[in-house]
């Protein structure tokens, strides 16, 4: 379906599984507009994911489904507890995450289930034979597949999903900064002259922080040395101190932070090290915030920052180093890339945007009825990349059937 934003009044389950960051931000700025155009929301998800985002002060109701990090036998609990939410009347059920989805499509709802996948699979081992049977098991049960970045998508038409499509998943609007520059750089003790670098993320093996502290550690040669913070909390934490003690790196481990914006007001540079992002907030955030960005040029994040920020090889630090010390000593091309980064976030889907295509699919979908697939015959690939949104942030929904185009997700 496309055309002009519609007025949807339906009603929408919103599941997801434990979150710190990006998927909790996505679906409370989902529900936050889906409920200020008239949406009836219930989000379902762990009683802690509830405790950081707060759905229901955006106008949702919540109702805990306790959805483990990894399979096992206690989803049948999760199962069950969905399955209670949907015995009341629900037009959609969108989950958000392959964990979420599995929940999702065990239910087995009368009601079209749409997924969201936001993250790829980069375990090893059993468990990620594991998660590689959950990613088929969700893309083929599915009635819709949103993926966060082009290649999610292609992953998902590939396990055999009916109707795989790109996804936007905008970065929520950045509140005020309420202090100064010079404020926050007082806060970590950096001086006028000297350098803040932030990089903001779950402490997770997938950031590869690792790399970063590797490569912060030869910055201590630089006159004057840069400072660097990594905001986030995550189960890489101790590893990471320990690693930062160990090559006396000039990093600060911030742990949980609700001051990006004041972060990158402070900031000289940001760094992104990641393995894998689609559409990582972050990077998002820094553009819109104008700081420099140097990122891995991996997943999404290509697609994502064009040519407004500096990619660099995953797992390199050498080429992190360089990246950072070439910027750090050339003020031309930071002003460029400011410059660059306005432009292009300015063409990037708004919150407004994504809730309008979402609520067009919803639209869809409950026009057609309950959770069975099209028929292939109607499910040819779009060649024109018909989803994408515009540089407004406008409203057009994803186009019926796969989507192969490029991409329009703190994950």
């Amino acid at each position: 379906m496309t055309g002009p934003a519609v007025d949807w009044t339906g009603s929408v389950v919103l599941l997801l599984a434990s979150s710190t960051g990006g998927i909790g931000q996505h679906v409370t700025s989902l529900a936050r507009g889906l409920v200020a155009g008239g949406a009836t929301v219930t989000v379902c998800g762990p009683a802690a994911t509830q405790e950081q985002f707060d759905f229901t002060a955006v106008g949702a109701r919540f109702v805990p489904v306790e959805i483990p990090a990894s399979p096992t036998p206690a989803d049948v609990r999760a199962v069950t507890a969905l399955r209670r939410v949907l015995a009341e009347p629900v037009d959609v059920v969108h989950a958000h995450g392959l964990r979420a989805g599995l929940v999702a499509v065990l239910a087995r709802p009368t009601a079209p289930v749409v997924v969201t996948w936001h993250n790829a699979v980069l375990a090893g081992g059993l468990r990620g034979r594991v998660s590689r049977l959950v990613e088929r098991i969700v893309a083929r049960r599915a009635r819709v597949t949103l993926g966060a970045s082009a290649d999610l998508v292609e992953r998902a038409a590939a396990l055999g999903a009916p109707d795989a499509r790109l996804g936007p998943v905008a970065a929520p609007t950045l509140p005020p900064a309420r202090r100064s520059r010079s404020a926050v750089r007082a806060e970590f003790g950096v001086a006028p002259d000297q350098p803040l670098i932030v990089s903001v993320g779950r402490l997770h093996p997938q950031k590869r922080y690792d790399v970063l502290v590797d490569a912060a550690a030869r910055w201590r040669e630089l006159d004057p040395v840069p400072v660097v913070v990594i905001a986030g909390s995550g189960p890489s934490y101790l590893q990471l101190a320990a690693r930062i003690s160990a090559a006396r790196a000039p990093v600060n481990l911030l742990g949980h932070r609700t001051d990006v914006a004041e972060l990158l007001v402070g900031a000289d540079l940001a760094l992104v090290t990641s393995d894998w992002e689609a559409r990582q907030l972050f990077a998002q955030e820094a553009l819109w915030c104008g700081v420099p960005l140097v990122a891995t040029a991996v997943g999404g994040l290509p697609e994502l920052v064009g040519e407004a920020a500096v990619l660099v090889p995953p797992g390199d630090v050498d080429a992190v180093d360089e990246a950072v010390r070439a910027l750090l000593a050339d003020g031309d091309r930071r002003a460029e890339l400011t410059r660059l980064a306005g432009v292009q976030a300015a063409s990037w889907p708004t919150e407004a945007g994504t809730v309008a295509i979402l609520t067009a699919l919803y639209h869809e979908l409950a026009l057609s009825g309950g959770n069975q697939p099209p028929s292939a015959g109607g499910n040819q690939p779009s060649s024109s990349g018909g989803n994408q949104p515009s540089s407004s942030g406008g409203s057009q929904p994803p186009s019926s059937g796969r989507e192969t185009g490029s991409s329009a997700g703190r994950g």
